[in-house]
């Protein structure tokens, strides 16, 4: 008998001879409807149950990318599949799909959207076909239909701010931002990164810091082991002396002004406009916390360290993507490649609060 799901939708569900089949259906009607026409004959029901819906098979694959995937992941595929699905019945075998009715979809998307949204679309219903090809029951055809050629983009290039204008910021935050724009400069980390740094995740004797990310194809957290340059290791030596609360992570919402009370002692989540507020005080053109990971990167390029070591400061899987940032590169020790960005200057003496404050500059 049918049952109604949570969205609405009702699934339909027959068994027999040891066998199972089931399929989603917009109302109770045509899942009674189905069900009555699954009990055929022997031969008539060897047939029906080789066939899986649209429907089935993205509730299936988006269940598995909940669990495996971050919040913000499995959002962007939820929203593919519901885009697509305006545009084709969802409840067609998962057989009759070809590209003939994939691309009208991304067309539309592209001109509706952008290129780049287009074929972000087809990255995640492409990756959803493969897992449905590998793992459901039976297996979707070998023949991807979203296995067709992207549409042209026209993206504009990531701002990267100057070093210049990066100091300049940096010069208007204090205590533990300081510290925390140190941390983003030497170690290029992602902003999830730096708010998941745990005191148990530096290691001072070593002079080394342990960042964990979760941007992997698995969706597992891995970790890797970065140098802790001098500059870095003072800020994070004074702010381990000098922050007022006790927590397990590094950094913490220290401010009690307006709704900032409330998460006082906790990690931070977002800090949306820390940047923009910086950016604004010291009159320079705005950038966020990734611009400063492409900084780093464009930093140590310039100075003649080649992919290698930035792929190894970047933590990128594949050099493929250390080229999008930067178009080629060179080879040296990962220390060396981020000690080049501190210098000894009469700038480095200038303290607050026992505070260090660098400036980049060559060896």
């Amino acid at each position: 008998m049918p049952y109604q799901m949570k969205n609405g939708n009702w699934k339909a569900q027959v068994k027999k001879n040891g066998k199972r089949k089931e399929q989603t259906f917009k109302t109770k009607k045509e899942a009674i409807a189905w069900e009555s026409s699954l009990r055929l004959s022997e031969e008539e029901w060897e047939e029906k149950t080789g066939i899986i819906c649209l429907a089935d098979w993205a509730e299936a694959y988006l269940d598995d990318c909940q669990e495996r995937y971050v919040k913000k992941t499995y959002t962007e595929k939820t929203f593919a599949f519901k885009r697509f699905f305006k545009k084709v019945d969802s409840h067609i075998a998962a057989e009759k799909l070809t590209p003939a009715l994939v691309r009208p979809y991304l067309l539309e998307q592209k001109k509706e959207r952008s290129g780049y949204a287009s074929n972000k679309d087809r990255k995640n219903l492409l990756a959803g076909w493969n897992w449905g090809m590998m793992f459901m029951n039976p297996p979707l055809p070998k023949d991807n239909p979203f296995d067709i050629q992207k549409m042209p983009e026209e993206r504009s290039p990531r701002y990267i701010p100057p070093e210049e204008d990066f100091w300049k910021a940096f010069e208007q935050a204090h205590g533990q931002d300081r510290v925390m724009l140190q941390a983003l400069i030497y170690l290029a980390c992602r902003r999830g990164e730096l708010f998941r740094m745990k005191w148990n995740d530096l290691d001072f004797e070593k002079k080394r810091v342990r960042l964990w990310t979760r941007k992997r194809e698995n969706g597992s957290f891995e970790c890797e082991w970065l140098p802790m340059v001098k500059e870095l290791f003072d800020g994070l030596s004074w702010w381990k002396n000098n922050c007022p609360v006790e927590s397990e992570y590094v950094f913490v919402c220290i401010e009690t002004k307006n709704f900032c009370a409330e998460y006082y002692g906790g990690p931070f989540k977002h800090r949306q406009h820390f940047m923009a507020t910086l950016c604004e005080k010291a009159g320079v053109k705005p950038f966020g916390f990734h611009a400063i990971r492409h900084l780093t990167a464009s930093i140590l390029y310039s100075k003649g360290f080649n992919l290698s070591v930035i792929q190894e400061i970047l933590r990128h899987k594949s050099p493929t993507t250390t080229n999008r940032y930067l178009k080629s590169l060179g080879v040296e020790s990962a220390r060396k490649a981020l000690e080049s960005l501190t210098v000894n200057s009469s700038h480095s003496e200038d303290r607050e609060n026992d505070l260090p404050k660098s400036i980049f500059g060559g060896q």
